[in-house]
């Protein structure tokens, strides 16, 4: 593999305003590889003019959209994902090397070419109508962010809790983005039946580095505005701090923790970085643009929390990494939580027994 060219190159990768990644690899199943060369232009000259990389959304037909996992260290085994790709650019997503089954890259190709769920309501209104389908709790958003920026448009999730309201199945949301705000009309009534819960995800309360990490989400302190809305408006919330990355967040977690508590959430979980497949590369690359002074010590503490490597997919340490760091993490973790009497996410038990399958649509309309 060819080496990558020089800081001062005007082919080395380069951040893009409002943009997690900065460059376009390929995916890890793609046959071909694009390596760029300087032909000796001036890179001011071929740069000068050059637009920021701007969103496309295309619309996908989906044959369904419940995707169910046996994963023993997540808490549910049914899930949506109204989009494919996510806007906000977050580099470390978790989710970036899953754009490479479309033959899109993980870097830019994820925060800009998305793939929207155009027929999500009426395709998961056939699968909740299923004769044998077996009731639980979906999540919302457990791969990419379901109120994602291009959500105003599409309102693809809104059109997903309008349909599990109607049906008064239960919910859970993961989103970093106050967004959620606007369906406090679904929500609220939602959470007097007992049929959902919201956690927020808020990593740090440094607006500067939100803006490189996560360009496109809501701003730390606009997230912990959103919890006290939705706490004040009757919605069980809980905030995740996700990820942590050591000596670049890990900071910042307590700090996280008290003002989510004081704006009304009840219960917090974490997670550490995980860095599977193409991402290795991006996240290492993102630290060299932003943080390199202290890029080599962040990642032999990542390497230090998953044995020696970049990443490790073990179910019983991917979330929270092992070794010294990660025992550290974790008893500050669970300091802080007694201290403000936190609860786990998980322990909230959502109602099941009110589940009403979807009536089938019908061209006579309703009588009664």
């Amino acid at each position: 593999m060819s080496s990558p060219p020089p800081p001062d190159s005007p082919r080395a990768p380069r951040a893009h305003k409002g943009r997690g990644a900065a460059s376009n690899p390929e995916g890890r199943f793609e046959s071909v590889r694009h390596q760029a060369e300087d032909d000796g232009w001036q890179g001011a000259l071929l740069d000068e003019d050059a637009p920021r990389p701007r969103t496309e959304v295309t619309n996908e037909r989906a044959r369904s959209v419940i995707s169910r996992n046996d994963s023993p260290d997540i808490a549910f085994s049914q899930a949506i994902n109204p989009y494919r790709g996510c806007e906000h650019g977050c580099i470390y997503c978790f989710a970036r090397p899953s754009h490479s089954y479309l033959n899109l890259s993980p870097g830019l190709d994820f925060e800009t070419k998305i793939r929207a769920k155009g027929n999500l309501a009426e395709v998961l209104r056939a699968e909740l109508g299923k004769p044998g389908y077996a009731i639980s709790p979906i999540n919302i958003g457990s791969n990419t962010d379901p109120y994602q920026p291009i959500e105003k448009r599409w309102r693809l999730t809104r059109a997903a809790l309008e349909l599990l309201a109607e049906c008064h199945h239960p919910c859970t949301i993961v989103t970093k983005n106050a967004l959620v705000e606007r369906d406090l009309d679904i929500l609220a009534p939602m959470a007097r039946e007992g049929l959902v819960q919201v956690l927020v995800s808020v990593n740090s309360l440094d607006n500067h580095l939100a803006a490189k990490l996560e360009p496109r989400a809501s701003a730390p302190h606009r997230r912990i505005k959103a919890i006290r809305n939705l706490a004040e408006a009757g919605v069980p919330v809980g905030v995740l701090v996700a990820p942590i990355i050591p000596a670049l967040n890990d900071k910042d977690m307590e700090a996280v923790l008290a003002q989510a508590f004081d704006a009304g959430a009840r219960s917090a979980g974490y997670t550490t970085l995980r860095l599977p497949h193409e991402l290795k590369s991006l996240f290492r690359e993102w630290l060299a643009l932003h943080a390199p002074q202290r890029a080599e010590h962040v990642m032999s503490l990542v390497q230090q929390m998953n044995g020696g490597r970049d990443y490790d997919s073990d179910f019983a340490t991917r979330m929270r990494g092992q070794g010294v760091f990660a025992d550290l993490l974790r008893r500050r973790f669970e300091l802080a939580c007694r201290r403000h009497g936190f609860g786990r996410a998980r322990e909230l038990q959502l109602d099941i027994s009110r589940f009403v399958p979807p009536r089938k649509p019908s061209p006579q309309g309703e009588l009664f």
